[in-house]
């Protein structure tokens, strides 16, 4: 079975007095109401560490300082296209060195994901040509003309922010039927 609770150094400091006083596992256990393994273990660290409170964990600790995440951090949200080198240049120039699977690893923690930019491939000749050909056909059209054969059909979204601060998103219709005007 998983551990349940923590003891408080309190409950820790006063199973060791017990103990030191000469009492036995089971009698402080039943006393402090915890369990007699509990009791052991508590005794056991004391004997081996001279003392009651948790050790540290196991671990690396950070590469990045509270200060570098939050200045990662406002430089995503402010200019959402940076990459990961410009990261990496800005905390060296800050005087941490870290690498971009670290940057990758901090946005990730921070709820956000990096990922690559793909280039927009350029529009081939057909593509130019069938543009244009639509456009001069298109050419005298009045405005709501467009609006009626284009937008018509589409569904309006609207985006609302929540006072959980969820946003809601709605679709709808832009003349306010429940039916989207049909293409003509």
């Amino acid at each position: 079975m998983g551990k349940t609770k923590e003891l408080s150094k309190d409950v820790r400091d006063k199973i060791v007095d017990l103990h030191t006083a000469g009492m036995g596992y089971k009698t402080i256990g039943k006393q402090l109401g915890e369990k007699e393994t509990t009791v052991g273990a508590i005794i056991r660290k004391w004997k081996k560490h001279k003392m009651t409170i948790n050790r540290p964990r196991s671990g690396a600790p950070r590469k990045i300082s509270p200060r570098g995440v939050s200045m990662i951090m406002r430089k995503v949200r402010d200019q959402p296209r940076t990459t990961r080198e410009e990261l990496v240049n800005d905390l060296k120039a800050a005087g941490t060195t870290v690498t971009k699977k670290t940057i990758s690893n901090t946005l990730r923690r921070n709820g956000l994901k990096s990922c690559s930019a793909h280039k927009v491939p350029l529009l081939k000749k057909a593509h130019v040509q069938a543009r244009l050909k639509f456009a001069n056909e298109h050419l005298n059209d009045s405005e709501k003309a467009w609006e009626k054969r284009y937008f018509g059909a589409l569904p309006l979204v609207t985006k609302r922010l929540l006072p959980s601060g969820i946003w809601l998103l709605t679709t709808g219709t832009p003349h306010g039927g429940d039916e989207p005007v049909t293409h003509q």
